[in-house]
């Protein structure tokens, strides 16, 4: 008997699974206009989440049921549909289901995907952090959301990097397929691009929060304080600011400070259990602006490392005035979530294993394996959260279509 109610209790999970990635598919399938395209996405989303030993076009096909690549082949690169305007489908899915305005943050990224030859659009020898040096590869920022520590991540954006050396060749964007009026444009304001998108949708986010490669971004801390929005961003250590009336860099600041400013506290839990670091932080003297009629603060925040207390991260963090160190320790911490669902991404739903070349095979792809993570990450949430209260004696409020 309770094998039987175990496997029933299996069947029901199974039915709601299904049930969610019918909502995903039903909010997209009216970009794809032919019915067997349509139909095709519906089943390459499943083949994406399925156990396939590599996702390329080959294994893919066989995973849905076709002999031949050619109608996968025939999705990512020829068929009509516009990827752009799935990609805001999936922002609206994400925020709907794990968008909270009280713990919300905006998490800016890169990764790479090492590539062989010169043809794949945007590949260069260049650095990703995917390989620790500069590899033959293609770059894409993205842009990531989460809430409530623990309860939710997913990408909601992306944008792929071209090299000087892509954008200096005509003839070799337009073998690409990359569409005129694309040129040059740094990781940056590829990464301001993202972010106006995500105001623009009202998307609820508190903070946002970015490595140094944003952190260093010329203009950038100034265009979101321009925007009101808070911002925790990692700097390098020979970043200068205005401290005590003077300019000093920030890794002056922190040999200036006496033992007792540090103190130990944890930035979230990760894998290994809690992120424990000393941090200090330091009130910044330009700090008279005001946000949404609440006065604003500036901060130096800096995290050393226990076991080896000469490395030292920075970060330049500005919000509410009243905003105390520990949330912003907190905030600094979540960027490593964008980290986890880089590795999610491409063990569980193959975003760094596709063959395409040009400019829309290659933000088709992309924007599929995104879909295919949101819905994991909201199928994980809405899991989590049934635990949660039936460990509580209640019934969480989760909306499934009929």
């Amino acid at each position: 008997m309770e094998q039987m109610g175990t496997e029933r209790a299996s069947s029901k999970t199974i039915e709601r699974w299904s049930a969610h990635l019918e909502e995903l598919h039903s909010r997209i399938a009216h970009h794809f206009l032919r019915p067997e395209v349509r139909a095709r996405a519906y089943r390459y989303l499943s083949g994406l989440l399925a156990d396939v030993r590599r996702k390329n076009s080959w294994q893919m096909a066989e995973a849905i049921g076709e002999t031949r690549p050619r109608g996968v082949q025939h999705l990512l690169n020829d068929a009509r549909w516009d990827p752009d305007a799935v990609r805001d489908d999936l922002r609206e899915y994400v925020v709907e289901h794990i968008g909270d305005e009280a713990s919300g943050v905006l998490i800016v990224d890169e990764t790479g995907f090492l590539k062989k030859g010169e043809k794949s659009v945007g590949v260069a020898r260049q650095y990703t952090g995917t390989a620790g040096k500069k590899e033959n590869c293609q770059v894409g920022v993205f842009l990531c959301y989460a809430s409530k520590e623990g309860g939710g991540a997913a990408f909601i954006d992306r944008a792929l990097y071209l090299p000087k050396e892509w954008t200096d060749d005509p003839q070799r964007l337009s073998e690409a397929g990359v569409p005129e009026g694309v040129g040059f444009a740094t990781k940056g304001e590829l990464a301001k691009e993202m972010l106006q998108r995500a105001f623009e949708a009202d998307v609820p986010a508190r903070w946002i929060v970015a490595d140094t490669v944003y952190g260093m971004t010329r203009g950038l801390r100034g265009w979101l304080e321009k925007r009101e929005r808070s911002y925790v961003l990692a700097v390098t250590s020979s970043k200068g600011i205005c401290h005590e009336g003077r300019q000093r860099r920030v890794s002056e600041v922190s040999r200036s400070l006496p033992e007792e400013s540090w103190m130990r506290a944890s930035a979230g839990t990760g894998s290994k259990g809690e992120r424990l670091y000393e941090w200090a932080c330091v009130r910044l003297a330009e700090s008279g602006m005001y946000r949404k009629g609440v006065r604003a603060g500036r901060w130096l925040l800096m995290r050393r490392s226990i076991s080896e207390p000469e490395e030292i991260a920075y970060y330049l963090c500005y919000g509410p005035a009243q905003t105390n160190a520990h949330e912003l320790i907190r905030t600094a911490g979540r960027r490593w979530v964008i980290e986890d669902c880089f590795e999610a991404a491409k063990g569980e739903v193959g975003l760094d294993e596709y063959e395409v070349r040009k400019w829309d095979g290659w933000h088709r792809y992309i924007t599929l394996c995104l879909l295919a993570h949101a819905y994991l990450a909201v199928v994980r949430s809405v899991a989590e959260d049934e635990e949660d209260a039936a460990k509580r004696g209640t019934s969480p409020q989760v909306s499934i279509p009929s």
